[in-house]
């Protein structure tokens, strides 16, 4: 049964969920597509009323980060055959839904972040797009279009992507390139793909069989660093299940309890500097799906709480507004 909702009146954070945008895989696929669903029936169970369907991204959103003519050949099918193994799906005319989908539910998540303090896509964090090929899962980068969508609607100027994704967001860095007014900061193994990396505004490498306590210290002093030079008005997160030891693709050793550990100091100091966040939860390849589905429903739980927190403040007579209860607004660059 769906349970999402048109209607965007609620006065409270939002959560896009497109798992019923079908994106059809052969047999033994390795992408783990059903993850999305199982997540989306875990979150609907406990905020029902905040799930809503995005709206697909549109051409004109889509060309302020990527070439027109990958826009174009995306659509109408015709991209060779090389660059669909690039890409890793086959092309049919759901996988251009789904990702238009996902990549609105990035947008509509910041819409909701500048509006209530939070916005949660359910996938995204397609970071190994760029601006003209797409690789790696990754047909739209989201991250990247989403940003130049707040700035162009004038409801951002600095964005800051934060992500945390096990791989490096090498097409976000690509994209964004040297834009003084949107700072990247990737935390990534070191020896795992791609192999050919990029360079990010901060990026910070990691060895193989990194665990919890080395991970936090690394995240605890790079990103305050990333909101100095970023100054954000906006943040969005990618926050990604694959740095999990069980994870096949990862080469971290996150335990759960670490993962956890990391959200809550990502969303606790943006929330604490007064910046909105949107959060996509990019890769988890665990070969116990439930444990991918875990660690992002454990994500969307503390933004929720986030929020709750924060709602409660504004609403208290005795409590003076704070940053973390109200968005920034936007500054000049510079």
């Amino acid at each position: 049964m769906r349970i999402l909702v048109r209607d965007t009146a609620a006065p409270a954070m939002l959560i896009y969920a497109t798992d019923h945008f079908v994106l059809p895989l052969p047999s033994g696929h390795r992408f783990p597509m059903a993850k999305y669903a199982r997540l989306r029936e875990r979150v609907a169970a406990i905020a029902p009323d905040r799930m809503r369907e995005p709206p697909a991204a549109t051409d004109a959103e889509l060309v302020r980060a990527h070439d027109p003519a990958y826009v174009a050949a995306v659509a109408t099918g015709s991209l060779d055959e090389r660059a669909m193994r690039r890409i890793g799906f086959p092309w049919s005319p759901a996988m251009v839904e789904r990702s238009r989908r996902s990549t609105g539910a990035t947008i509509a998540a910041c819409r909701s972040a500048l509006e209530y303090g939070y916005g949660v896509n359910l996938a995204g964090g397609t970071h190994h797009a760029h601006r003209d090929f797409g690789e790696g899962f990754c047909v739209f980068n989201d991250a990247a279009v989403a940003a130049r969508a707040m700035q162009v609607e004038g409801l951002a100027v600095r964005v800051l992507i934060v992500d945390l994704d096990v791989h490096q967001g090498d097409g976000t860095a690509a994209i964004v390139g040297d834009d003084p007014t949107i700072h990247t900061l990737s935390i990534h193994g070191r020896n795992n793909f791609p192999f050919r990396k990029q360079s990010s505004r901060q990026d910070v490498e990691l060895d193989d069989g990194t665990g919890d306590e080395a991970y936090l210290a690394t995240l605890r002093a790079a990103l305050p660093l990333a909101m100095k030079a970023g100054r954000p008005d906006l943040a969005i997160y990618l926050a990604g299940a694959d740095p999990y030891v069980g994870d096949r693709l990862g080469r971290l050793a996150l335990s759960k309890e670490g993962l956890v550990s990391r959200d809550a100091y990502v969303l606790d100091a943006l929330r604490a500097a007064g910046v909105p966040v949107a959060i996509a939860m990019a890769g988890g390849y665990a070969e116990d799906l439930e444990d991918v589905v875990d660690i992002h429903f454990a994500t969307v739980r503390l933004a929720l709480n986030g929020w709750s927190t924060a709602h409660r403040a504004r609403l208290s007579p005795c409590s003076p507004t704070t940053p973390s209860s109200s968005p920034t607004r936007a500054r000049s660059p510079g």
